[in-house]
């Protein structure tokens, strides 16, 4: 299956807070979609991966995603070598995306910087056809994504460009809560963590206000991006 963007996160949940909104609206524009986790979260303060694989399943469903996949990488201590950059080639030249979304260049948490450096590596690696790489037995053929797009997490990172996600603020929250074992829960008996306060919650969406305040519209997601944007003409600009 062929797909227009390839989504990837060190963890569950960290596309959906980076960058569902962006997501969903290019699913409604008819863009297929997929989502790569890197790891099961499984060191995460609170529930547990079995939880977190159901709260994955929830959330893919609610984006409405092509395809979603985890590379049962090791939370917290898979690095950018060449066994862990052979994962990513080959599920980029399964796919073959012309966008490739990643984590944060630079994070809180020492995953998210290591998994847009691994991602990024990777897609530049995939499209040199000396690495050979196979899926069920077969040959891939080379495939380097057009560009690299990093969304932005915890840090409060300045975006290159902000993507106006008006009318679909509601369906990003949507995916987030769908993993309700890691945000706010009064009644949760789970020990408090960074990502589990109503303050962060709440967080999540005015940041998507504010940089939609900065565009003149509802809401935004910001990224950042590897080399120049290009544009055919002024009035592509907004």
């Amino acid at each position: 299956m062929k797909l227009d963007i390839l989504a990837f996160g060190a963890h569950p949940d960290d596309v959906e807070l980076g960058c569902s909104g962006t997501i969903a609206k290019e699913i409604s524009l008819g863009k297929k979609v997929g989502i790569i986790d890197l790891t099961r979260g499984e060191l995460g303060t609170r529930g547990s991966v079995a939880i977190r694989n159901s709260e994955s399943e929830k959330a893919t469903q609610i984006l409405g995603v092509a395809v979603r996949e985890n590379l049962d990488m090791r939370d917290g201590f898979f690095i950018n070598d060449e066994a862990h950059q052979l994962k990513i080639i080959e599920m980029i030249r399964k796919y073959q995306p012309e966008i490739v979304l990643c984590n944060a260049i630079q994070d809180r948490h020492i995953d998210h910087g290591k998994g847009s450096k691994l991602v990024s590596d990777a897609c530049f690696l995939s499209g040199l056809r000396k690495i050979e790489t196979t899926l069920n037995g077969e040959s891939q053929q080379a495939w380097r994504p057009k560009v690299v797009y990093h969304y932005i997490q915890w840090e409060n990172l300045q975006p290159d460009f902000v993507v106006d996600i008006s009318g679909f603020i509601d369906v990003k929250m949507e995916s987030i809560l769908a993993y309700s074992s890691q945000f706010y829960d009064p009644n949760s008996k789970e020990p408090e963590s960074p990502i589990s306060s109503k303050n962060f919650l709440d967080s999540v969406k005015y940041r998507a206000q504010d940089l939609g305040r900065i565009i003149g519209v509802a809401h935004g997601e910001g990224f950042t991006v590897e080399r120049y944007l290009a544009v055919n003409s002024l009035s592509d600009l907004k």
